[in-house]
């Protein structure tokens, strides 16, 4: 959602040797020191430097800038991150481990810079008129706007973003502080003037993810304990600011009046709802009917079965209901069932294999899923980051440092899951799954597969609800003919959130997404560094030395054109490890509607953009008696 893993003085060495070790691109090397050139006043950043927006850009391509403003948006949760929990809440603070924060807590604040969801990974200017970038990208110079303001009406000064960035660092929920690792200092060179020096370990993508940290009110903290869990609402300076909340039950966010950023380029024609809310279900089946019912206006489908046969009442019938499918061409997700390595059982790669050719999703897809997706290959799967085919020259020089070290396969195809019969019970796989085991170490004794000390093969499946049952079951039936004792335990969401936080799981369920440039981020879900960090999103606890390697070499890339054969060698080496069974995936998002809503006509390439640019339609809402 520990000890730390260290490279041995060898491994260390061959990677130097292979000039992988942490390096920095060619060019940002030879601007560093003193006398390196600085760099003028720029609108945006992109980490290639391919900006699609001009300094005079009067807004984004994917608003409508004359939508109109009020109304509400009433919706379930379908994006959350660090410890907000889509199922209930009991905290309104998402920037730390502890506690269970509402989901939407994003809404209320801003950041130096924000996200062009039409291009890979430019930000532009909103907490901050304008960024420097000095050294040869070891030191960023922020200019602030003097019009910022937190809700509370006081304004943002530097002191507040160098306490912002700090605290992070220091003290945030793993997800962020890993984030700014490499972040050495932040420093106010004046009230509308922040500088930030990075380390010569950073990545590329750091002033970006720097730039797009939440701005904070010194002030306000300074009388208030950062590390504990509150339910009193923070002044942010973002475009809403929370209203009416019940713990564990729903929360809604009140649009400011009179918000300081609304007319800028990044801010027009987006934050269009008077009041957007969230409602807290346990269940799906609660939350599909609070849906039918109007209680709710708009929800993210993610479950087939539901779209294909569900959508028939009498809203739907009529025209009342509309359903969407907007296209995602953002990467699509690592979706599957994470195997936890600290645990011991799934500490060789063999049993790990074994386990992913028990589920047959062929037979999943047709009869559970009305064959609505395709099989996740890969860790960026519907991206150009995805590994394909043979490797070419470019991942063979990347890949062969480390042959002997790295499974063979690396060399070859890029792995795909194997494709069953469709039968449920594909003996083919299942006859490969057993010599696995047997190889691993594993033998049958009776109906029981037992290690070398007579102990049961034993997995557990956790899970936060009983709807992935009809999913989860067969595989675990599947699993029990090959001797292992599988079995499914749902906890609370509460209850659930820690224990994954804890790495306290067998095996878990979850999906997450990557933008379209890899950032510093990816330490967290692959890097050696982030296994032992309660929360990280390294699930699995992958520690391997090569995957350390590629990432840097991923983050240091000169070029678009590197950085892509650098991902396609890690995503090979990803895979060949077998660190999960992969799930399924779709590249558009489900969405159904109360008929109450417009949006633009273009939607952004990256980004489902509906709490952002969508608005509602007066007359619409009007007709169907919907007084939003």
């Amino acid at each position: 959602m520990r000890s730390r893993p260290r490279l041995t003085r060898r491994e260390t060495l061959a990677l130097a040797a292979a000039g992988l070790a942490f390096p920095l691109p060619r060019a940002a090397r030879a601007e560093e020191g003193a006398s390196a050139p600085v760099e003028g006043p720029r609108h945006g950043f992109s980490i290639f430097g391919d900006l699609k927006y001009p300094a005079d850009f009067t807004r984004f391509d994917w608003v409508n800038p004359d939508a109109p403003k009020g109304g509400a948006l009433l919706t379930q949760a379908a994006v959350w991150s660090t410890n907000q929990n889509p199922s209930t809440f009991n905290s309104l603070h998402d920037l730390i481990l502890k506690g269970d924060a509402a989901v939407g807590l994003d809404l209320t604040r801003a950041a130096l810079m924000t996200r062009a969801h039409d291009e890979p990974d430019a930000v532009y200017g909103l907490v901050a008129e304008s960024l420097e970038i000095r050294d040869g990208g070891a030191t960023l110079v922020f200019r602030l706007r003097p019009a910022a303001r937190f809700s509370d009406g006081t304004p943002v000064t530097a002191d507040d973003v160098v306490f912002s960035l700090t605290i992070l660092k220091a003290k945030g929920h793993p997800q962020i502080s890993e984030l700014l690792r490499e972040m050495v200092s932040a420093e106010a060179a004046a009230p509308d003037r922040v500088v930030v020096r990075l380390s010569q370990k950073r990545g590329r993508g750091l002033p970006a993810i720097v730039a797009t940290m939440p701005v904070m009110s010194k002030a306000w903290w300074a009388k208030r304990d950062f590390e504990a869990s509150s339910l009193e609402p923070e002044p942010g300076c973002g475009p809403y600011r929370v209203g009416r909340f019940e713990a564990g039950r729903f929360i809604e966010y009140e649009a400011v009046a009179g918000w300081w950023g609304a007319d800028l380029p990044v801010a027009k024609g987006r934050w269009n709802f008077r009041t957007i809310r969230y409602d807290f279900y346990r269940e799906r089946t609660a939350a599909f009917e609070a849906f039918k019912a109007g209680a709710t206006t708009l929800r993210e489908e993610f479950v087939s079965l539901a779209w294909a046969t569900q959508y028939d009442f009498p809203a739907l019938a009529d025209g009342r209901v509309k359903k969407i499918e907007l296209e995602d061409h953002s990467p699509s997700g690592a979706q599957g069932w994470f195997l936890n390595t600290r645990r011991e059982i799934f500490a060789d790669a063999r049993v790990r294999e074994a386990i992913g050719l028990a589920f047959d999703f062929e037979w999943s897809n047709k009869n559970l899923f009305f064959g609505s997706y395709l099989r996740t290959p890969s860790f960026f799967v519907n991206s150009e980051l995805e590994a394909t085919g043979l490797p070419d020259a470019a991942e063979r020089a990347l890949l062969e440092p480390f042959r002997g070290e790295v499974p063979d396969e690396v060399f070859g195809e890029a792995w795909r899951p194997p494709v069953s019969d469709g039968s449920g019970r594909d003996r083919a796989l299942l006859r490969r799954a057993s010599v696995l085991l047997t190889e691993a170490g594993w033998t049958r004794k009776g109906d029981r597969l037992v290690d070398a000390r007579g102990r049961p093969m034993e997995i557990e499946f956790l899970e936060a609800e009983t709807s992935f049952a009809r999913i989860t079951g067969p595989f675990v039936n599947n699993l029990r003919a090959l001797g292992i004792d599988a079995r499914e335990r749902v906890v609370d969401p509460s209850q659930f959130e820690k224990r994954v936080t804890d790495f306290d799981f067998d095996v878990v369920s979850r999906r997450w997404s990557l933008g379209a440039t890899p950032d510093d981020g990816i330490r967290q879900f692959w890097h050696s560094s982030s296994r032992g960090t309660p929360g990280s999103n390294n699930l699995s606890g992958i520690a391997d030395p090569a995957v350390d390697a590629l990432i840097e070499t991923v983050l240091a890339a000169p070029t678009r054109a590197a950085q892509l054969d650098a991902a396609h060698a890690l995503d090979r080496v990803l895979r060949a490890g077998r660190w999960w069974v992969p799930h399924w995936y779709k590249a558009d998002h489900w969405i159904a509607a109360w008929d109450v809503y417009d949006r633009p006509r273009v939607k952004p390439r990256y980004d489902r953009a509906i709490e952002s640019t969508w608005w509602v339609d007066a007359a619409r809402a009007k007709a169907l008696g919907k007084g939003l």
